[in-house]
């Protein structure tokens, strides 16, 4: 906007910059500041995170430009094209709120979370409900590293994590049949578990927003919706919580959501995936392929819905 000056440091009230306009623009020019604050030193970790060969994905990675177009994420859209509207994510400052069963209910900042752990890179599977599937590698920290800096009582049995719900920037929250915020839970058995993540990062370089900047959770062996992103609170209770897609659509969304080729959505097969990039059609396995190592989880539930 260009000031016509009077006499070198006069300005007319005419000529002015409103003051609501400035503080406005002080607003997003601190809030662009701050995500690239937070960008840099996410970005700088991914790079130098070690990858580890514990897990084996078994397949080529996807196509980066494929893995991070086409994206749930209905808070920004019911389609895949939203990374362009998800952009408008802020991220910066971050902070997780830890309540319910706790030693100590407290609120921790993102950056001073990331000082207490340690990152490494896995590639691991990721299969949606929908029977879409990619391959990716995903920089973070076990997610039973994030319970214990939480401090959970003795008597917690569940996790509930929820994503941010900002009406602001997030023109998905107008669908009234969705209960927002997007809430989901794991079992503490789950979380504890070594191969449930927590990602800051995805192909060496901070987690875009559009997959759930910038931090979320990553379960391999379920289906992607169980994968919460953008977390701002985790919740430890002693009671099951009714989940956001569970709360929606219970006949065809369970606690669970196991991936097992031989048990069918209510409304479409679950047998066979299609690979982002290339559409190739390939077998599903039980757990995605993850059976050796979270299987033991469900032994004797012989009367729990465990895979839709």
């Amino acid at each position: 906007m260009h000031i016509k000056t009077v006499r070198g440091w006069e300005v007319s009230d005419r000529d002015a910059t409103p003051e609501a306009l400035m503080l406005g623009r002080r607003t997003v020019l601190a809030g662009a500041a701050g995500a690239a604050m937070l960008a840099v030193p996410l970005a700088a970790q991914a790079q130098g995170a070690p990858r580890s060969g514990k897990y084996d994905a078994g397949r080529e990675l996807t196509a980066e430009r494929d893995a991070t177009t086409y994206n749930n994420y209905y808070e920004f859209g019911t389609d895949k094209s939203i990374s362009r509207a998800a952009q408008r994510l802020p991220i910066a400052p971050w902070s997780i709120k830890f309540e319910g069963m706790v030693e100590t209910p407290r609120t921790m900042d993102l950056d001073d979370i990331l000082k207490r752990v340690k990152l490494e890179e896995r590639v691991y599977r990721h299969r949606c409900v929908e029977g879409w599937a990619m391959t990716v590698p995903w920089t973070g920290f076990p997610m039973k590293d994030l319970v214990a800096l939480a401090g959970p009582a003795s008597g917690a049995r569940y996790v509930v994590m929820e994503t941010l719900a900002d009406p602001k920037t997030m023109p998905g929250l107008r669908i009234s049949t969705f209960e927002w915020p997007y809430v989901e839970g794991v079992t503490m058995a789950e979380a504890n578990n070594d191969l449930a993540f927590i990602a800051t990062g995805l192909y060496g370089k901070a987690l875009p927003k559009q997959n759930g900047a910038p931090i979320r959770l990553v379960l391999p062996w379920k289906y992607g919706f169980k994968s919460v992103k953008s977390i701002v609170k985790m919740t430890f209770t002693d009671k099951r919580p009714t989940t956001f897609w569970e709360g929606i659509q219970p006949q065809e969304y369970g606690f669970w959501a196991n991936v097992n080729p031989d048990v069918p959505h209510p409304r479409w097969s679950q047998a066979t995936e299609r690979l982002l990039g290339d559409n190739q059609r390939v077998p599903t396995r039980i757990y995605n392929g993850y059976g050796e190592f979270v299987a033991g989880l469900y032994a004797g539930m012989p009367n729990e819905k465990l895979f839709i």
